[in-house]
């Protein structure tokens, strides 16, 4: 990022709704448009030019999706966070985006306001999945069946207490929910956090989120 300008890159099909969402975002301060695309294929190419340190990518898109255009960005060494839009009847490519490397999800009715925040959250590194998507991810997965749950890492280099955490951020829940649950300090849960992270070869929270679907460690629905 330049200084504390969050540079964003639009991608979404409906020329409209990329005209509003750049009205909005260009109003705060902190956060300016870099570029506009129509097309998963539009958006990789402006990538390029445009370095923007987050994407706000639609799924449905002509020429290339957003969840193929996703794939290709996060396959490059120096890549933007990619913040996926998203909406309740399309649930089944909120996991496909997380494999593809998605930092994060948000509703299209999201308020402007949490919008706003969710660029910040997301360009500082953090991942962000909305409760209600995570919610409804997690029970699709334990609708599946379980061949569909292959684990592609292995949990035995962790800590029973690590095991925890990582359970926890499966289920959706934030760091200070982590710390209330588990009795813990803000610090020991980053520190957990940060370990996970190393062990399991993840990139970031969303990554960790896969872990915890595809070793089967999330077996029911949080309540």
């Amino acid at each position: 990022m330049t200084g504390s300008e969050v540079r964003v890159l639009l991608a979404d099909d409906q020329a409209l709704l990329r005209g509003s969402l750049r009205v909005l975002i260009d109003t705060d301060p902190g956060l300016t448009v870099v570029g506009e695309a129509g097309t998963g294929a539009e958006a990789v190419e402006l990538v390029e030019q445009c370095r923007p340190d987050v994407v706000l990518m639609d799924v449905r898109m002509p020429v290339m999706d957003g969840i193929e255009a996703t794939r290709r960005l996060t396959a490059k060494e120096s890549t933007p966070k990619v913040l996926v839009l998203t909406t309740f009847d399309l649930d089944e490519y909120v996991y496909s985006a997380l494999r593809a490397g998605a930092s994060g999800f948000l509703l299209k009715d999201t308020p402007p306001a949490q919008l706003l925040d969710a660029i910040r959250v997301v360009a500082s590194g953090e991942a962000l999945l909305a409760p209600t998507v995570t919610r409804r991810l997690i029970a699709e997965f334990v609708r599946n069946p379980a061949p569909a749950r292959r684990p592609t890492r292995s949990l035995a280099g962790i800590t029973d207490r690590e095991r925890e955490v990582l359970t926890l951020i499966a289920r959706g829940l934030c760091n200070s929910e982590i710390e209330n649950y588990l009795h813990l300090s803000r610090g020991t849960v980053k520190t957990h956090i940060g370990r996970l992270l190393a062990k399991l070869d993840a990139r970031d929270r969303a990554q960790l989120v896969i872990v915890g679907y595809e070793t089967g460690l999330v077996g029911t629905v949080s309540t």
